[in-house]
Parts: C-alpha cells; sequence; structure tokens
C-alpha cells in the first residue's frame, strides 16, 4: 500500500490515537494527522465541539483537518487521520481532501469501556463524561454503511490495527462522496 487516506474516528475512549499511531508505523512513509489539533488552532470564540451550536465551527475545523490530510496523501504519504468524523461531517471531510476516495473505520467499543477510558487516560484534555456519552450514542444512531464499523473491537491495538488494515486491503472501508 502506497499513499492512502485511512480515518480512523469513532467516540472519545474508542481507542482512535493509539491505533492511529500504531496504523502509520506499518507503512514506509506515513503522517498522522490529529484532528484534535486542528480545534487548538481556534484563538478565540471557540465553541466545545460536542456542543450543538458549534456545528458550523466543526463543519470549518472539519474541512481545514480534511484539506491538510488531502495534500498529505497527494505528496505520496500513507496518513492516517486520527479524529472524531462522524458520518455526519464525512462528505464535507472527503471534498475537503481533493482525493477520489479514502477509507473510513469507526472504532464502537462498548459505551461503558469508553466512558471508562476516558476517565483513566493521561495527559488528554477531554474527561467529560456526560459528552462522552452523548458522542457515543451520535455514533451509534449514525447513518452509515454496517461495513465501516468495529463493533467491540479487541483490546489489543495489534489485533485491532491488524483487522483495519485487511479491511483497507480487501477495499471494505472504501469510502467514496457517492457512498452510503
Amino acid at each position: 500500500m502506497g499513499s492512502l487516506l485511512l480515518l480512523v474516528t469513532g467516540p472519545p475512549g474508542a481507542g482512535k490515537s493509539t491505533v492511529a499511531r500504531f496504523l502509520a508505523g506499518r507503512f514506509e512513509r506515513s503522517v498522522v494527522v490529529e484532528g484534535d489539533a486542528f480545534f487548538g488552532f481556534l484563538a478565540r470564540g471557540a465553541i466545545a465541539p460536542w456542543l450543538p451550536e458549534a456545528d458550523h465551527q466543526n463543519e470549518v475545523v472539519t474541512r481545514a483537518a480534511g484539506c491538510a490530510a488531502g495534500r498529505y496523501v497527494s505528496a505520496g504519504y500513507a496518513t492516517v487521520f486520527d479524529g472524531v468524523v462522524g458520518p455526519w461531517f464525512l462528505p464535507s471531510f472527503m471534498q475537503a481532501t481533493g482525493l477520489g476516495h479514502l477509507h473510513y473505520v469507526i472504532l464502537m467499543p462498548a459505551l461503558e469501556r469508553c466512558v471508562a477510558r476516558v476517565a483513566t487516560r493521561l495527559g488528554h484534555g477531554f474527561a467529560d463524561e456526560d459528552a462522552t456519552r452523548r458522542m457515543h450514542q451520535q455514533f451509534a444512531r449514525a447513518a452509515i454503511d454496517r461495513r465501516h464499523l468495529l463493533l467491540d473491537p479487541p483490546e489489543e491495538v495489534e489485533a485491532v490495527a491488524e483487522r483495519i488494515l485487511a479491511a483497507v486491503a480487501g477495499g471494505e472501508l472504501r469510502y467514496r462522496s457517492s457512498s452510503p
């Protein structure tokens, strides 16, 4: 696999960052684009992204992140995007990349597993249990082809990465703007 864009998403505590870093290590030339960093660029007037009134802000940030990810892919890098890009923002992200397709996977551990991870992780700025529960519910209710879901992924990061890479190789995670 040469240059590609693999978008790893899911609710807080799903294991996105750990899996994304591991996946990037499997490629000769790779980049991890951390979606949360793009929210950090907002200097004033930022709205917590999980609040309903943040929709416009989230759209702008999602497009900026998609544009950056697409540039890395266009330059020949295997690019792993780590961030919250629900199916409701996927068309905007896809369009901003300028690419013909990407690979999209939603990590969906059980709710209580996500809540426990958020409560116990170190060095992460997000620890809001209520927001974790709301975002988990949003992902659980989202309209997306089930082939993009990795339900109750194993605890071992290597096992999760292997399942994702096999699905990428088989074309199962491929998403085009006209995809469901």
